[in-house]
Order: structure tokens, then sequence, then C-alpha cells
């Protein structure tokens, strides 16, 4: 019997136990016994409520930013994490165990026996060369960096070869990746929300409906996407039978809202649990400082950076005289203060405090009205200029706070910056094509390693493009890339500093600005709150749970 039949035996014969009413996704697609045995609303009293952004979709390999599906609907092969020291390590999850060949280019995977998807579809080896594979092919995919290492990936992509030559099935649970070059970071690579695993049939049956339509959109992990209302939320119920065990909640209510004082009022009333305080607005001063919440807030350090970036192949951002003189015109500290209440760090490179690689020796850019017109005038921009920075419209008050300070700072050297707050899929459209002259934006760690950063940024063209930075030099690229293959750790890091070095302090190729301290608040009947290493509460849902 084929893969294929013998997956839709078992989801036959589950159907068949579990009888009931559903709607398909696509022809051939089995649907989920969660999702769809509800025939009404479920009792959302002791579901888990939280306030999210709007996606436009959820598949996480078209997505850099909505990843709360990824994090909760789905699992990776490995996940990283904490130890009881406080290093970073690599937990097995849907890989029970790995080999890695003395070369360092063959990972022998060996799959968690057991697992389904939520449909009940058994998870295989063939599901995650399909992951892997749709991610170097789907023509709005973004996440390719996470598996552009295996051998065959650049052939893929460009169309010459129908599979992944670095990828070998060896049975439903054993599978082989070799890689193009050593890469030590791979593994951390493969536990970022991109890298999530599919089912096969189901998610090539959905086609553009993966990601938007919930009954299509089939993971393993602790939640079942059960319902998404456009303007409104989304409803994710409890996956009793996930592979780790049951969340601790019955499930998540999602709310879309966006107006801060309506924010304040329903947690106030006891309608959210848990509330990150970059959505409350001006109402987050209330909840840092009342007496009546300094017992339910929890703190914890941001592995990420704020940055604003400058896009090269754009006048006159394409003279570093000009990008120089924007890096010394901001008085980052004041940013910093101004907004979040020093709640951070000041940052002058790529890598934020917390990141493995982070250099605590990299020289400060310091703030100098005097060289920065110095510097303007030599680049014959002595009477200033004129350009226009891009707000993501769902960005926080306080980014777009940190960018009307930014404007009032650069006027004081002749700089004429005018604030455009654009539609996020216009934005982010332009951005991939390489359009935006300017933006502020925040990269949080996907894994903690330096490459999540420099070479998601700077390792090559469509990267640099991708991002709206437009990064010229060829060489500094070449040398990301070849740094990725150094065995030696403290080698590598040295690579990934010096390069550092250049690209923000030499070549003024981004304005780096801060990390955070990030703070929430829940309410009186949440347990459990805890953050994963980089900060984020969201992919630790699965242990909170409602006491009432």
């Amino acid at each position: 019997m084929n893969r294929v039949a013998w997956k839709r035996t078992v989801v036959f014969a589950l159907l068949m136990v579990f009888t009931f009413t559903g709607t398909a996704c696509g022809s051939g697609a089995s649907n989920t016994l969660d999702q769809q045995s509800l025939s009404k609303e479920p009792d959302t009293s002791h579901f888990l409520v939280a306030v999210e952004d709007e996606p436009d979709t959820v598949d996480f390999q078209c997505t850099s930013i909505h990843y709360t599906i990824a994090q909760n609907v789905f699992n990776r092969l490995v996940e990283m994490e904490n130890d009881a020291n406080g290093d970073m390590v690599i937990l097995p999850s849907l890989a029970e165990s790995w080999e890695i060949s003395e070369n360092g280019v063959d990972y022998t995977f060996h799959l968690r026996e057991g697992v389904t998807f939520s449909n009940g579809s058994p998870l295989t080896a063939a599901d995650v060369q399909y992951t892997f594979e749709r991610m170097l092919t789907h023509p709005d995919a973004c996440n390719q960096d996470i598996v552009d290492i295996i051998a065959g990936a650049s052939a893929l992509e460009n169309g010459e070869t129908e599979h992944l030559e670095g990828f070998k099935v060896v049975d439903d649970l054993t599978f082989v990746i070799t890689l193009e070059q050593p890469f030590e970071a791979f593994l951390a690579c493969l536990s970022m929300p991109g890298a999530s695993i599919l089912d096969e049939e189901t998610t090539r049956d959905a086609g553009d409906d993966f990601g938007k339509k919930p009954e299509c959109t089939i993971g393993t992990g602790s939640f079942i996407l059960w319902k998404w209302t456009p303007g409104e939320g989304m409803l994710l119920t409890a996956n009793p039978r996930c592979w780790q065990g049951a969340p601790k909640c019955e499930g998540l209510d999602l709310r879309f809202l966006s107006d801060a004082s309506e924010i304040r009022r329903m947690f106030e009333d006891g309608e959210i649990d848990v509330l990150d305080l970059d959505e409350a607005g001006d109402s987050a001063e209330f909840f840092l400082h009342g007496e009546k919440y300094k017992d339910r807030l929890f703190k914890v350090q941001r592995i990420g950076i704020a940055y604003i970036a400058l896009n090269e192949s754009i006048a006159p951002l394409d003279d570093v005289r000009v990008r120089k003189a924007m890096q010394l015109a901001l008085d980052r500290p004041s940013l910093l203060a101004a907004v979040y209440g020093d709640n951070g760090y000041v940052e002058n490179g790529i890598f934020p405090h917390g990141l493995y690689g982070f250099n605590p020796d990299l020289p400060l850019i310091p703030h100098d009205n005097d060289t920065a017109k110095e510097l303007l005038n030599e680049a014959g921009y002595s009477d200033g200029f004129d350009f226009t920075v891009s707000i993501n419209s769902s960005s926080t008050r306080w980014e777009l706070s940190v960018m009307k300070l930014a404007v009032s700072m650069w006027a004081k050297v002749g700089i004429r910056a005018h604030i455009d707050v654009i539609d996020e899929s216009d934005f982010i459209s332009q951005r991939k094509n390489g359009e935006l002259a300017c933006y502020t934006a925040q990269w949080m760690a996907d894994f903690n390693d330096p490459d999540n950063f420099i070479y998601t940024f700077f390792g090559n063209e469509h990267n640099t493009k991708y991002r709206s930075l437009c990064y010229p030099d060829a060489g500094i690229m070449e040398r990301v890339q070849n740094a990725r293959a150094i065995s030696d750790r403290d080698k590598r890091v040295n690579e990934y500093q010096e390069l550092e070095r250049i690209i923000i302090q030499d070549d003024a190729a981004w304005i780096p600005l801060y990390s955070r301290q990030r703070y929430y608040v829940t309410s009186e009947r949440l347990e459990g709150i805890q953050a994963s290493w980089n900060g984020s509460v969201k992919n630790k849902y699965r242990e909170m749970s409602i006491k009432y």
C-alpha cells in the first residue's frame, strides 16, 4: 500500500469511529476530527483570552510576522530552550533523535512514533520532505533561509528539479538531510516557527486555502484552529490527542483588538487573561506603576532588536556619509528613555543583548549633530534633503512614537523626514520588492544564534532586497555565507562580530536602536504564565491554565 493510500485508510477508520459532519478541504483532504466535530460554538469560558494582531495569512512559510498559529497548532522537528543554567539547548520534538556525520553535512533524523496530525493522519518522513520542498517552491515563501543550506535547494527553488536532492526518505520514520556544507546552526534553524511540519495531503489539497481556512490548516500541536472570524478573532480548541498531552487550558480565544482604551477596559473587566503591554498604548503606564497590578506583572528580557532600515538603492541613502549622518543625529538613549522608560539596552550593531554572539565591546555609536552636519555637507546636502519613512499600519503606538521623535531629531541637522503609515499588506509587498526607502521594525530571535540576524538581513542579494536594505557589498555577503560553515565556535563568532562591525559601523547599513524588556500583565484567573528563551509567551500558551 502506498503512503497516501495508507494515510487515507487510517483517517477513514478514525472518521468511522468519531463520525461527524464537516467541510472537506480540497477534493481529497480528510476532515479534522476535533475541528469539525463541534456542531456548535464551544464553551469558551475556560479558554485563555489574549490580544492578537490580525494576520492576512497564518501560513508560516509565507510570513515573517504572524507565528502564533505556527507555535500552537504545529510542531517542529526540534525545539530550543534554556536549560537549568540558562544555556541554550536543542530539544527533541517531532524528531525523537538524530545523528550527525563526522564531516558535519549528513543529519539522520528519527521521527517520534505514533504522532498524528489533528485529522488523524500519521506523521511520516514524506510530510517533512513535502514541508521543506514547499518552503523552497511556494511563490510567496519567505523563510527559505531555514533550508537553503540543504544540498540541491537552489536547483529546486529555480525550478531545475522537482525534488530536494539533499533529502532522502529511508522509511516512514527515518530520513537523511545532506547539507551543501557544514553549518553549526542548522538544528537551531529547524526550531524556527517557519519550519513547522505540514500534513502533505491536507496542505496540498488545500492550495491557497492553507493558512486562511481553519479546516485546511492542520498540525500536530497542542491546539486546533477551529474558527477565524475576520475583524474579530480566532478560536483555537485544545487538541486532546496531541503527542505532548493535552494543554492545560481548554482553548485559546485570540481577539483582534487595536484600540488601547478598549483593551484596557476589557482587561479591567476580566475579559482578557494575558496582556502584552506593547498593545496597551498609554495605559501601559497605568498597569506598570499602579498598585493594583504590581503583583500580576511578568517581566522578561526580549532577545531582539529595534532598528531603522536604510535602502542603499535609493538616493541619497546610497551615500554612506548620509547614512552615518542619520545614525549620528539620533539620540538613541533618549528614544529608549522617552518611549520605553529605559526598560532595555541601547544597541550598537546587529546582535542584541542576550543573543549568542553578542559583542559587549562593540564601539558606541554616539549622538553627534556637528559631525552629522559635516558629513551631510561633504555629501552635497548642506541644505539637507527630504525623504519618506514608512510605518506598518499594524505597528504599535510606541513604534510610531519612536519614529516621530526620530524625525524631530533628524530635523535638527536638516534631514526632513515625512512619515507615511501604510496598510500592512502594502507595506510587506513593498518591502519584499526592495521599494521602501526607510522604515522602522523589530526583529525578535527565532533561534539563539547570530546567523538568525546577520544572514537573514545580509546573507545574500535576495535577503537584503527582501528587507528593503539592498545592501550592495557582494564580498561581505559572501563572507556571511562562508561563516556558516566555520565549525570552530569561537572562530565563527569572531567572524560574525567583525562582519557586524563592518556592516553597521563602517557601512552604516542600518540604524540599530535598542533591545527591550517586555512586560505582561495577567488576569486573576490565569495561572502558569511563562516565557520562552526569547521573551515570548505565545509559544507557552499550552502551559497556562484558567482557574475558573
